[in-house]
């Protein structure tokens, strides 16, 4: 019972990321191989934890404390709610897809300008953002989880600036400029943010005289915790801008398309499926346990923000040419939809944008890393190169209709399920938004259908008629996001059985209940009531 089990959860993906760096350049089929066991290994225990969990137990489970800086009430605690279960097991489970995507987009190149890039440390960096977004998900201690929303953006820029398409790498003498204007971008935004932060962090420290979530929770539940109103108001809103631009939230979103568009296939992935799922988790656990009244006080603008995400996303997304820029605006969408459903402040609302996180996660991976293995055989990103691809690349094209249809959130696969519970809540409380963010959906399935037809109908074009299928490797990493796609939309009480319990309190703490809907009823004496 006394075992670290969310410590080791974390500590294995930063152990196997030392090791697999350590591996000799002669051997990099082994870093490969070493790096997937780890990640398995990861995988093993995110499952251990969700088992151990009990959805109606202790809010914070499997915790652990233990003092670390004691003359700035520091403490190392860890603990973790339904929230937190599910979005660790997104993380655990999409590692390893993305390894074995990219088997071989960092094996050794040597171009013109005799560019390399070390295998090793491409399968490492990897493992160390993994370590870091679990424990961000674990961390109870708000100077703990600073440390690691901060530390992952190390790991993360060399990732976007260090490696970058096999094809785009041999043919453009300029993509190395564009693959460092997009890393130092994405630092930059987040740096600002995480600064930013880190006021409103010591600024909470004088505030409450501790870093610890529950202690500073409990005391305002209890009110013995004297915060004035405007204190707790700049408080928020340096929380907020830190985790707005990681979510990204518009119009703070600008470094996404850059980030993604310069990326492998697999790092999009990890930028859009499970990094930037931290600055939403952040805003459940921290801007609403935190600061209650300020988050109730800023929830009109933030709702105006989600939906200027929704539609203006979905919108640049139908006029994108380049396949990776697309999907990364629609996630600008979809974050739209995570951020409205925490803050209509409903418990279907944020029960959605928790399941939105995770089918969200599901469904842009699917789509991005089918799109990486077109693009792998293509050599372009530009949606006009492509045309036909359904009549020599069927399970290809099978795959990525697939994958788009989740992104447009079709009933009968998981984004749907999130998607209407987020519109639900929403409409219970602030119907004229609810009304408004549909506007996303009728986008999403422009840009989605647009792109399938662009691509994989019509006349074949020349240059992909010897276009081969899916591989082995590539059949395995798509075919189980698909299943899971399939699976969560059918069956999703899986997620929300463990998801709700944890909503409820954080519904408590902002002292909000659902509202209750008029329905006219006959009176006993035959008149109408409400």
């Amino acid at each position: 019972m006394n075992f670290p089990l969310l410590t080791v959860t974390a500590a294995v993906p930063a152990v196997g990321a030392i090791l697999t760096a350590a591996v000799p350049a002669a051997r990099r089929t082994a870093a490969k191989w070493l790096a997937l066991f780890f990640s398995l290994a990861t995988l093993a225990l995110a499952v251990l934890v969700a088992v151990r969990f009990e959805p109606g137990g202790d809010r914070y489970q499997l915790t652990e404390s233990r003092a670390w800086i004691p003359d700035f009430g520091v403490r190392y605690e860890l603990g973790v709610d339904g929230i937190g279960v599910v979005l660790i097991g997104l993380t655990a489970l999409l590692i390893p897809f993305v390894i074995a995507a990219g088997w071989h987009d960092a094996d050794p190149l040597e171009t013109s300008s005799k560019r390399w890039r070390p295998t090793q440390g491409f399968f490492a960096l990897i493992l160390m953002v993994e370590a870091m977004v679990i424990i961000s998900f674990e961390a109870t201690d708000v100077f703990l989880f600073y440390i690691f929303f901060e530390a992952m953006l190390i790991p993360m820029y060399f990732l976007i600036g260090g490696f970058g398409d096999r094809a785009h790498l041999g043919s453009d003498e300029n993509a190395a400029a564009q693959r460092s204007y997009a890393a130092v971008k994405f630092l930059l935004y987040n740096l600002v943010g995480g600064l930013i932060m880190l006021a409103a962090v010591i600024g909470l420290y004088v505030v409450a005289g501790n870093f610890s979530l529950q202690e500073i929770t409990a005391a305002r539940a209890a009110g013995t915790l004297d915060m004035a109103t405007n204190t707790e108001r700049l408080l928020f809103l340096g929380f907020f801008f830190a985790f707005a631009v990681k979510a990204p939230l518009w119009p703070l979103h600008t470094w996404l398309p850059n980030a993604m568009g310069e990326s492998t296939a697999p790092v999009a992935v990890l930028i859009t499926a499970v990094v930037d799922k931290v600055g939403t988790f952040a805003m459940l656990r921290f801007c609403l346990g935190l600061f209650p009244d300020a988050s109730k006080w800023a929830t009109p603008v933030i709702l105006v923000l989600a939906l200027i995400s929704i539609v203006y996303g979905a919108l640049v997304a139908v006029g994108q040419r380049d396949i990776k820029r697309l999907v990364a605006y629609a996630s600008i969408s979809h974050f739209g939809f995570i951020i409205l459903g925490i803050f209509a402040m409903t418990s279907q609302g944020q029960s959605g944008a928790t399941l939105y996180m995770v089918n969200h996660g599901l469904s842009t991976a699917a789509l991005m890393l089918v799109a990486g293995f077109l693009i792998s055989r293509r050599g372009s990103r530009l949606i006009a190169d492509y045309g036909g691809v359904q009549k020599v690349a069927p399970v290809l094209a099978g795959t990525f209709l697939i994958g788009g249809l989740a992104t447009l959130s079709l009933p009968g696969l998981a984004p749907f399920v999130s998607e209407f519970l987020v519109l639900v809540g929403t409409f219970a409380r602030y119907p004229v938004v609810g009304i408004v963010a549909t506007v996303g959906i009728v986008l999403a399935a422009l840009y989605t259908l647009v792109l399938y037809q662009r691509t994989m109908t019509g006349p074949v074009k020349e240059e992909v008629r010897t276009m081969p299928d899916l591989r082995l490797r590539e059949v395995l990493v798509v075919a189980p996001l698909i299943a899971l796609l399939i699976g969560l939309g059918v069956y999703p009480k899986v997620l929300t059985d463990i998801v709700n319990p944890a909503v409820e309190h954080t519904m408590s703490d902002v002292k909000q209940t659902d509202p209750k809907p008029e329905v006219a009823v006959e009176a006993k004496n035959g008149e109408e009531a409400k």
